[in-house]
């Protein structure tokens, strides 16, 4: 079996050459990674026959330093030059296996390559090549586990109740793929071991036919798992959206409204829901997104795999993708059910803020107009006591006259008292309203 290395020197020495200049134009700093990303190799050189075991596991992003770390241990183990600190893939051979590591977004790939003839197809698996205390370290969750076995072109094509045997089962599917170049057989069923099997018949592949075929056929087992993720989420969502769409329409109708404070309640619970429901459109958005990206991957690969149908066999991804756009359909319809039912609480919660809005304005309408009248009392008020104040302040005002003429009559002065009181009355009262008037004008001009 032959394989393209994945880490060259040149991947090695690429720092070095971010800071060397084009024709002494500065280049850009990701120029390079870029350019190795596009011509990364994808898929393996191999020779038929040959086994593989592909492990595919969903893990956090936090976890690649420690896969990491446990690729340089396996390579040091078996005397491998390690690759350098940060790597996202990796493939190198072990002696009597080839490893292939990737690391993607939300989870690993972990190819282990067997070459050579074998007699009976997956007796002997390639994972067994791997150290089993090295595998149990792994961080991550088993998403995806396939057998490959590839059977040379100088071997008879195995009949179908040889292929029964090999799969036990009954439900063998199988498919011409690359233009008839070769055939697939699978069962699509898990096995003892935990792993599903794929047999391949190498009909008339060249050399290079043989790593893309492997390739789409591990890419479209991976992603039409990651395509039908929210499977389980979806199950436990649904009945939370139809209690809350039975709840929105009690709300709505279920609800007589006599005062402010109703409004005000209702307004409440209204919120509440729309919290809840933002809640579970937060958790559910980007799986669902995922899942439209790998769905649309896993169709690309099936069209690229060229499927001709083998008489009596149903074809090989033929019920694989009617499953799998079924679960598609569902996830649509919650999507579709969680974004009406969101706007149809936002159009509720829309319409009663504006209920309440009004409601809120008539009371502070007539909240101004008590507070008009009022205040047009109290100028009323103020005005009585105003004129009273005249009145009064006049009466001290005659009074302390008085006084003075008495007093200036018992000084000797030959004064009658009581009529010279009597015409100061009319003075001395224009003389205190024009004083409180312009006193009051005096006031309202320093406000």
């Amino acid at each position: 079996m032959d394989f393209s290395p994945l880490v060259s020197q040149t991947d090695i020495n690429k720092h070095a050459l971010l800071e060397k200049h084009l024709l002494g134009i500065p280049e850009y700093p990701e120029r390079q990674e870029l350019h190795a990303e596009l011509n990364a190799n994808v898929y393996e050189l191999i020779s038929i026959p040959a086994q593989l075991s592909h492990l595919v596991l969903l893990s956090d992003r936090q976890w690649v330093d420690q896969e990491r770390q446990l690729i340089i241990q396996l390579c040091n183990r078996y005397g491998i030059l390690p690759p350098n600190a940060h790597f996202d893939q990796f493939s190198a051979e072990f002696g009597d296996f080839r490893l292939r590591w990737e690391r993607h977004t939300e989870y690993s790939t972990y190819t282990v390559y067997c070459k050579g003839p074998f007699d009976i197809p997956f007796a002997k698996p390639a994972i067994t090549y791997l150290p089993q205390d090295w595998l149990a370290s792994l961080p991550g969750e088993v998403l995806v586990a396939t057998h490959i076995a590839m059977d040379d072109r100088s071997r008879p094509s195995r009949s179908l109740s040889e292929l029964a045997g090999l799969f036990t089962s009954n439900t063998v599917t199988g498919s011409k793929v690359s233009g008839g170049s070769a055939s697939v057989w699978s069962d699509n069923q898990i096995h003892a071991d935990g792993f599903s099997r794929i047999l391949i018949h190498d009909d008339n592949l060249r050399s290079r036919q043989v790593g893309r075929l492997v390739q789409r056929l591990l890419e479209i087992e991976t992603y039409r798992m990651l395509a039908i993720l929210p499977l389980t989420l979806t199950r436990n969502v649904t009945p939370q959206l139809e209690r809350y769409d039975d709840r929105l329409t009690e709300l709505i109708t279920g609800n007589e409204l006599s005062g402010i404070e109703d409004e005000q309640h209702l307004l409440g619970e209204l919120t509440r829901l729309a919290s809840e429901i933002e809640k579970i459109s937060a958790q559910t958005s980007h799986r669902f997104s995922a899942s439209q990206t790998y769905y649309a991957i896993m169709q690309l690969r099936i069209v690229e795999l060229r499927e001709e149908r083998i008489e009596g066999l149903q074809m090989l991804y033929e019920f694989r993708k009617q499953r799998v756009t079924s679960a598609m359909g569902t996830f649509d319809l919650v999507r579709s059910q969680l974004e009406i039912l969101s706007l149809r609480v936002t159009r509720a919660s829309s319409m009663l803020r504006t209920r309440v809005d009004i409601s809120m304005e008539s009371q502070i309408r007539d909240l101004l107009k008590s507070m008009d009248n009022r205040a047009h009392l109290q100028l009323r008020l103020q005005e009585t006591v105003e004129g009273l104040s005249v009145v009064v302040l006049s009466y001290y005002l005659l009074g302390i006259v008085g006084y003075g003429l008495k007093a200036a009559k018992a000084a000797g002065y030959a004064i009658n008292v009581e009529l010279i009181t009597g015409i100061a009355i009319p003075v001395v009262v224009m003389i205190v309203f024009f004083g409180v008037g312009r006193l009051r004008r005096m006031v309202k001009k320093n406000k």
